[in-house]
């Protein structure tokens, strides 16, 4: 497994959450690793290592597009 995303801070689990959902949604199964022991290191989503590419596209998509590229992806699955 690979690491495509990281996050720190007091919303990185919902982050994490989220990004796994976006990539799991697009059908490429990823994994959140998490240290609950030291949880000032950061949240990791990891997917398999032929998956890596495609995965770091749909995240950098969506970073790009936004809460608005979020609303209007629910909006047209609807």
């Amino acid at each position: 497994m690979v690491t495509v995303f990281q996050s720190a801070g007091t919303t990185s689990d919902m982050e994490a959450l989220s990004v796994q959902s976006l990539l799991e949604a697009s059908g490429i199964a990823a994994m959140v690793v998490s240290t609950e022991v030291l949880p000032n290191l950061p949240e990791e989503v990891r997917v398999a290592r032929e998956h890596v590419t495609e995965a770091k596209r749909i995240i950098a998509d969506a970073l790009a597009a936004g809460p608005a590229g979020a609303a209007e992806a629910e909006k047209a699955g609807e």
